[in-house]
């Protein structure tokens, strides 16, 4: 059981880092990179493997026996059960078009549960982490979701609209976008924050690796909404997710029972 000091410390630790991963990505930012494909076909630049071996070193230097999982270099074994999960870009291909909604994430799990989470978006001056019992602060001030309790006076958030379709999930998505008073593809980790931040209700992604979750979850919990899977299940380990202001967590549910795909993968 990680007492409230311990834990705060290790969230201000957190934060400290990701700000610090978040000066490297700017070096970068909007200069003349040369992105590569990664074999998901997904971008990949120096400044996130820069990025990530910085929170790599801060990590090793500070806490030596916690693992670390990152996006780009993979997990390294510590000896107490502890790890801290990365990813040092996320939001890369806005990153690559000059486009300021990517942010650095960083979670760590303890026991098989995200207890911290940090998201950083250094081109935005935006930092939002939260850790049990703790709350949601977004620089600096509470967080909080939206009161919206209807579906069809929320905003609903994505990151491709032409992504549901090859993970079975093109269906629910037509139904929850014709349900919602407005849709904008503000996507990536900025959509789900902005759920958190209650600057939006929904924010749907087909398709989420642990690294583009775990800080996620603890986030959206702390400001009083909810991370799932499509099946409704508060993981980091879903494959996908949902993240919602939690008063429009069972409409958002009952679509995906309605169009019958809440058993896709």
């Amino acid at each position: 059981m990680i007492e409230k000091d311990q834990l705060q410390a290790l969230l201000d630790f957190a934060i400290k880092a990701a700000r610090e991963a978040g000066g490297i990505v700017m070096e970068y930012f909007q200069t003349a990179l040369t992105p590569e494909r990664k074999p998901d076909r997904t971008l990949v630049t120096a400044a996130d493997r820069n990025a990530e071996e910085r929170l790599r070193a801060l990590i090793r230097r500070t806490y030596p026996d916690h693992s670390i999982l990152g996006e780009e270099f993979g997990e390294q074994q510590g000896s107490s059960g502890w790890t801290w999960i990365i990813d040092p870009i996320d939001g890369t291909a806005s990153f690559v078009h000059g486009v300021p909604l990517f942010g650095v994430l960083l979670g760590l799990e303890v026991d098989g549960e995200v207890v911290l989470g940090v998201a950083n978006f250094p081109a935005l001056d935006e930092l939002v982490a939260a850790g049990r019992g703790l709350g949601c602060l977004w620089n600096g001030r509470r967080a909080a979701v939206s009161g919206v309790d209807d579906l069809k006076e929320a905003l609903l958030l994505y990151t491709d609209g032409a992504g549901f379709e090859p993970h079975g999930r093109g269906q629910t998505f037509r139904h929850l976008v014709a349900a919602s008073r407005m849709h904008r593809s503000w996507g990536d980790c900025y959509g789900h924050i902005l759920v958190a931040t209650g600057r939006a209700e929904v924010m749907l992604d087909p398709v989420m690796n642990i690294w583009d979750c775990a800080a996620l979850l603890p986030i959206l919990r702390e400001a009083g909404g909810t991370f799932t899977d499509w099946q409704g299940q508060p993981t980091i380990r879903g494959g996908n997710a949902i993240s919602t202001n939690a008063r429009l967590f069972d409409q958002v549910m009952q679509a995906i029972r309605t169009t019958n795909e809440g058993c896709a993968r």
